[in-house]
């Protein structure tokens, strides 16, 4: 079992940064997938980014490549999530996930769940 908890959503003007933060209980965290998706209002949840066991292998959505940064410490059981440049169009709910499959970024393939952070970008 893997309890995530995501932190570091707020409100920022275009333009701006955030990290997200993801913390994960139980002592097998770098054996897995690590993903970042969102959800905006109306909208289906999407994938953002994903990193591999080792954080060797990552992959990004067309939407938020050369924007946004996702890496992970073991050592601490945290996924990041470093966001610049956001735009109105990031604003929604974050979520961690992590999957067994490796570097995937196919959403049935996630497990758990975290709760989810709200992104909120002003124009």
């Amino acid at each position: 079992q893997v309890q995530l908890v995501e932190s570091g959503g707020g409100l920022v003007q275009a333009g701006g940064s955030l990290r997200l933060s993801c913390a994960a209980s139980g002592r097998t965290f770098s054996s897995f997938g690590m993903g970042w998706f969102r959800q905006a209002p109306g909208k289906e949840r999407e994938f953002v980014a994903v990193i591999g066991w080792t954080g060797g292998i990552t992959y990004y959505a067309d939407s938020v490549k050369g924007r946004f940064t996702i890496s992970r410490d073991n050592g601490k059981n945290t996924v990041y999530l470093q966001m610049n440049s956001l735009k109105p169009e990031d604003t929604a709910v974050y979520y961690c996930a992590a999957t067994r499959s490796g570097a995937t970024t196919l959403y049935r393939t996630y497990e758990y769940w975290g709760q989810g952070t709200q992104v909120t970008v002003s124009s």
